[in-house]
Formats: C-alpha cells, structure tokens, sequence
C-alpha cells in the first residue's frame, strides 16, 4: 500500500485534539462514576467505537492505495509558430500603450494557454528573423516576447513571405507534413500593411501542407501615429504618418488555409477566440507507453468511517449505569 501523503500537522493536530477531548470526557465520566459508585467500563465501548471511524477519516485523507492497474499514457501535443511584425507602424499608440505592447502582453497570454505544445517565435519586417525556435520552455519564450522591439529588424517596409516561408521549415518536414498536418499550426499578427512579393508564393506552400494560418490583425480602422524620439514620424511633406489597420490582406490570408482572422484593437480583443480555435485541433501523438499505476482507494476508509459515525448517532449506551 502506497499514500498519497504522509501524516502532516493538519493530521497530527486532528488527532492531537481528539485525544485530549476524548480523555477530559473519560475522565471526567469516571470521576462522575467513582462519586455515584456506578459502573463506568461501557464509556470504552463508545471510545472504541469513535477511536475507529475517526481513524478510518484519517486514513482517507492520507489518501491510501493499493491495487495496480495498467494504464497509457500518451504525450499529445501541437507545433505553433508565431509571425510577429516589428515594423515600425506597430510602435503606432492607436492602442495604448502601443500596438506591439499590447501585442506582447496577449503573446504571454498565449504562450500560457498552450503550455503542453511547441511554440516558437518568428520575428519580421522586410525579412524575418528565427527569435525563438519550438520549445515547451514557457520561462524562455517569455523572456524572447519581453525583449522584442522595432529595432530588431530592418526599417524598409513589411512583407509577410520571409516569415511565413521560415515557419513552415521551422514546423514541417517531408516525413512529417503528409502523416500529421493538423498538428501544425501558424500565427501571423500583423497591422495588414504587406508591400511584399513573396507572400503569395509562401501560401501556396501553406496550402500545399495543409497547414492552418490564423492571422491576428493588431491596429484601429481611425489608426494612430508613430512616435519618433520626442515628435512623431512625418511623410516627406513634413505632415505625422497616420498608420491604420489593413485588414484585408490577414483576411484573405486566413481564409484560403481554412484558418481564421481575428482581431485585436482598442475596443476588440479576439486573442481568446483565437485559443478556442487552436485547441480544437487535434494533437500529435508525440508518445505512448503503459505504466502500472496504484489506484486512490480513500473512499472505502471514507464509507467505513461514516457507517461506523451512523452506529454511533444511532445507537445509545449508557456510559454509567446506576
């Protein structure tokens, strides 16, 4: 017989308590006995009978088992990668405090919500940039998410193929992609705005390995300004750059992998949605084996224990007979 705990202080304080109780009631009925001159030897009756079921609670708590029984175990899991833009219209405060803030708070939410699958990280603008390969380390993408910033990547606009090409040689192989596509999963949360060319290019492939593409679009249909030092960034008219959502693009992105578009703004926040619908899909089967395992059996200490505590509400014996 194994247990599930071993005798702590709540234990010993219970059974502490119930010793020194039921001796000042022994006591103080033998007292009574010894003044009447009566018989007393049927209070051990009930002492033994209480002694028992309180025992049996006990026991239940310290959660006892026995029985072994085989059991599978299986290690279920999904691969994410994350397309995050770091162009600079994502410092656009649309959002406050910004949009790439807001973007890296949901991220940690994200990560947190998928903690028993690989997630990994692409970083882009113009080009992308491999930030955090798949990993279960929740502490490691953390610290990639908190660290990420505009000055990462090269300022020359935005274009969506470099990373979506990167996540899919990050998540897929040959061998891989044909037995277990579900499994795969890609994220791009962007503002919309991609002046790229290799985009198409990098979704036929998506399409070709049946993998999901959920975009998150990250901005406001009024959008914002970019802050540059202590002004803002202005166009060469000299007038501030107002940078607004694009969401056209991320749509028609998600649509044609069968993935969804979702939202993120200063009065929408899709992130949650967008959790629901990943956990829909179905894991990879990454491991399967049998251990023998023992069962919980607390609950027979339990029954007993509450028959006998029946017996003893039901029952009445005169612990002093004149």
């Amino acid at each position: 017989m194994t247990w599930y705990k071993s005798l702590g202080l709540t234990e010993s304080i219970f059974i502490i308590i119930f010793v020194l109780l039921y001796l000042l009631f022994v006591w103080r009925n033998i007292r009574i006995a010894n003044r009447l001159r009566a018989g007393f030897k049927w209070v051990f009756i009930k002492l033994v009978l209480r002694s028992l079921y309180f025992g049996c609670f006990i026991l239940a708590l310290l959660g006892p088992s026995f029985g072994q029984i085989s059991q599978e175990i299986k290690s279920v899991g999904k691969d994410i990668m994350i397309c995050v833009d770091l162009s600079q219209s994502m410092n656009a405060t649309d959002i406050p405090p910004s949009r790439l803030e807001k973007v890296k708070f949901e991220l940690k939410n994200l990560v947190s919500a998928f903690n028993s699958d690989r997630v990994g990280i692409v970083i882009f603008s113009s080009e992308a940039f491999m930030q955090c390969p798949l990993t279960y380390d929740q502490g490691a993408l953390n610290l990639f998410i908190e660290t990420m910033n505009t000055g990462l990547v090269p300022h020359s606009g935005t274009d969506f193929g470099p990373p979506l090409e990167m996540a899919l040689s990050k998540i897929s192989s040959e061998e891989e992609s044909a037995n277990t596509p579900k499994s795969k999963v890609i994220i791009l949360i962007s503002d919309g705005e991609d002046f790229g060319e290799k985009t198409n290019e990098a979704l036929s492939q998506i399409v070709e390995n049946n993998i999901k593409l959920f975009t998150v679009g990250v901005g406001t249909a009024d959008g914002g300004k970019i802050p540059m030092g202590r002004s803002y960034k202005r166009d060469k008219q000299g007038r501030p750059v107002v940078t607004k959502l694009e969401a056209t693009a991320l749509k028609k992105l998600a649509s044609k992998t069968g993935g969804r578009y979702f939202e993120v703004n200063d009065q929408r926040n899709d992130i949650p949605k967008l959790i629901n619908n990943i956990s829909q899909i179905e894991g990879e089967l990454r491991d399967s084996r049998r251990v023998d395992v023992s069962a919980n059996k607390f609950y027979y200490f339990l029954a007993l224990g509450l028959l006998l505590m029946a017996i003893d509400l039901l029952t009445s014996i005169r612990t002093i007979k004149i």
